[in-house]
């Protein structure tokens, strides 16, 4: 069986004039995982995400979504891709029942209606209601629902959180986790980096058009992060033991204050081996803290030029064209 990749993407690049939103973008997301895409306002996620579904054409390079060029074979993709755009348009007199029905009948599939709401997180009240009366978070769920008629081998979301509560949050985190364990491979942008941290496998960044980070968020800590911060509390004065920790690979900037010793973690796998160093060495832990580099302090390196430009291989996602997806 050949394996294929769900999204991938040769030089594409998206020019308006002078200004070019997207530069030369080579991305690889494998079938089946959790892809977050991640980057400030401008950035060209938009414009990525749209050039995958043929919303716009590329200046230049290619992509292909399924195995499928994105531009000649759009409509082959099409009723195999799910898509929540940010900024879903609903139509008010409708029931949220109704629009999941239509979505039935237009992409001719065989989905349950009431199944789908259910994963959608919709009850069969607010099912029944005119979706015009609908809170932003009940129209995010509706157009969830939407995007997951047909059972799509990729569900492409965009700020899936937008207008939740954090219970709200929770719900689409399993969503998200449930479409990715029935195989689905899912794309999505969002602005709340715990959630791109708590249910992506690997996130990529896109600054100015271009690509700057792919990796797992493990991967990017290891990359751009200068490593986590370890605090452990002993049983006796710090000073004693601090050479232990001087001399082990992967720790740096060590400090000891009192019964307090404070140092980077470069590797990973220096953590058991300094706390296994330090009881040979005769110390008593009392306490351990660990303080990884948040996602958010990436997020702010990477996208404000503090880190190398080198890529490495990864992946996209921000805005969607904004026009109704009822029938997509």
């Amino acid at each position: 069986m050949i394996e294929m990749s769900a999204i991938e993407t040769s030089g594409l690049t998206k020019a308006y004039g002078d200004l070019t939103a997207v530069n030369d973008l080579d991305l690889v997301v494998e079938e089946g995982e959790v892809f977050g895409f991640l980057g400030p306002n401008g950035a060209g996620k938009s414009t990525t995400i749209n050039m995958l579904l043929d919303f716009t054409r590329p200046t230049a390079g290619s992509a292909t979504v399924l195995g499928y060029d994105a531009q000649a074979e759009a409509d082959a993709i099409s009723p195999r891709v799910g898509v929540l755009p940010e900024g879903f348009d609903i139509y008010p007199r409708l029931s949220g029942r109704r629009h999941i029905e239509f979505a039935i009948k237009t992409k001719s599939a065989t989905d349950d209606p009431d199944e789908i709401l259910e994963r959608a997180g919709l009850s069969a009240d607010d099912a029944a209601r005119p979706a015009g009366d609908y809170s932003k978070g009940m129209r995010q769920r509706l157009a969830t629902g939407i995007a997951l008629v047909g059972d799509p081998d990729l569900l492409i979301m965009d700020e899936p959180s937008s207008g939740l509560d954090p219970n709200g949050i929770s719900e689409m985190q399993d969503l998200v986790r449930s479409e990715s364990e029935r195989g689905t491979t899912v794309f999505f942008s969002s602005h709340i980096l715990e959630h791109v941290e708590a249910v992506c496998d690997r996130v990529g960044v896109l600054n100015e058009g271009e690509l700057v980070a792919v990796d797992t968020i493990e991967g990017l800590r290891e990359q751009f992060g200068g490593g986590a911060t370890m605090t452990l509390t002993l049983a006796g004065p710090a000073a004693e033991v601090r050479a232990v920790a001087d001399e082990l690979q992967g720790v740096t900037d060590v400090t000891a204050s009192g019964r307090t010793l404070e140092c980077t973690i470069a590797d990973p796998a220096a953590k058991a081996r300094l706390v296994t160093e330090l009881a040979d060495a005769g110390a008593t832990i009392r306490d351990l803290r660990i303080e990884e580099v948040s996602l958010e302090s990436l997020f702010t390196a990477l996208t404000n030029g503090d880190v190398d430009d080198s890529k490495t291989q990864g992946g996209p996602a921000d805005a969607v064209a904004t026009e109704p997806e009822v029938a997509r």
